[in-house]
């Protein structure tokens, strides 16, 4: 069913507003300055026990022998439910990315995620992912690992898979892969599908693929600036640049045709997908297509399936956008998820 759009309520009072007109020279220099993209103090680990949840880092052995960095957030409490999480492309799970699982963690879900190969920490040539299938299975993994472990094996908690951009087409592809073993998926502004409003023209991906056969890491793929296209409010748009683990060169050859390769076989199983889902996109975002979230939507065979479109806001939907908007994506994100659990 379709969601009405309506304004979470926060129990705690704003510490501060973002402004909308772009920041002076000054306080872009102070931003740049900030030791963590909330400010200089608390460090991590006491801004995780402000939040009331515990945070731990680790390197998970993927089944191909790759190192991968790993994150986990936990509540206080016996958690309501397991969240496996996937970034996006050129993304990690350490500055922005953890916002959204701290979050949750601090209202009962235990958060787990790993850098994918080639992002963040993880081991891999920077942004090079030459076989989305390996990444799939990296993390079916990881996550088959953490909900077998003692801590959650005999509790039978909800399995939750969670997923931005890239990532939501690498929890479509996780599903198909192992169907039931979840109980649900968060997708946020899926690559589902390469609209046909930026799929590069003939003969732009012959070409492409000519190359990408002799030089797959080759970064020369022209793109736009995607932080500039994903976020809104001009000081995250410094916050997000300021991120050292961050991937700003061109796309490399053999990335850019994996995921038209996997987005063109997604685009045909859209009527295969059987698990209950919310799907959260923005109508202004011009990075992932609002439109083929609503053909998902409407050709998906799950019995439960929510949409939920918003007005004006891009593609960074819990992080770029005004801290208003943030807290109405999580907001329905939370609710969709107490309703289950």
């Amino acid at each position: 069913m379709y969601l009405n759009s309506s304004h979470f309520k926060q129990n705690k009072a704003k510490q501060f507003r973002k402004k909308l007109n772009p920041p002076t020279m000054e306080e872009e220099q102070a931003l740049q300055k900030q030791k963590y993209y909330w400010g200089n103090t608390p460090d991590e680990e006491e801004y995780h026990k402000l939040h009331n949840i515990k945070s731990s880092t680790s390197f998970f052995k993927s089944p191909r022998g790759l190192s991968l960095f790993t994150r986990s957030w936990l509540p206080l409490t016996p958690p309501r439910g397991i969240i496996c999480m996937v970034h996006g492309y050129g993304n990690d799970i350490s500055w922005t990315f953890q916002a959204t699982p701290i979050f949750l963690a601090g209202n009962g879900y235990a958060c787990f995620a790993i850098d994918m190969e080639g992002h963040g920490r993880s081991e891999g040539l920077k942004a090079f992912v030459p076989n989305v299938d390996d990444v799939v299975a990296d993390y079916l993994a990881f996550f088959t690992s953490i909900v077998n472990s003692t801590d959650f094996k005999d509790k039978n908690l909800p399995k939750f898979l969670f997923g931005e951009s890239m990532g939501g087409a690498i929890c479509l592809l996780i599903e198909l892969n192992k169907p039931k073993f979840f109980n649900g998926a968060i997708l946020i502004a899926p690559m589902c599908k390469i609209s046909d409003k930026v799929r590069p023209k003939w003969p732009i991906p012959e070409v492409l693929m000519f190359v990408s056969k002799f030089a797959p890491s080759l970064a020369i793929v022209p793109t736009a600036d995607l932080v500039d296209k994903s976020v809104k409010v001009p000081e995250k748009k410094i916050i997000a640049v300021m991120n050292p683990m961050r991937y700003t060169g061109k796309p490399r050859l053999g990335t850019v045709m994996e995921l038209l390769r996997v987005t063109d076989y997604l685009s045909g199983k859209l009527s295969d997908v059987d698990i209950p889902f919310i799907l959260l996109h923005g109508n202004a975002d011009v990075v992932t297509d609002p439109e083929v979230s609503k053909e998902l939507y409407e050709k998906a065979k799950s019995k439960d399936k929510s949409l939920k479109i918003y007005e004006g806001m891009l593609h960074s939907l819990l992080f770029g956008e005004t801290d208003e908007n943030v807290e109405l994506v999580r907001g329905d994100i939370l609710l969709w998820l107490n309703d289950r659990c």
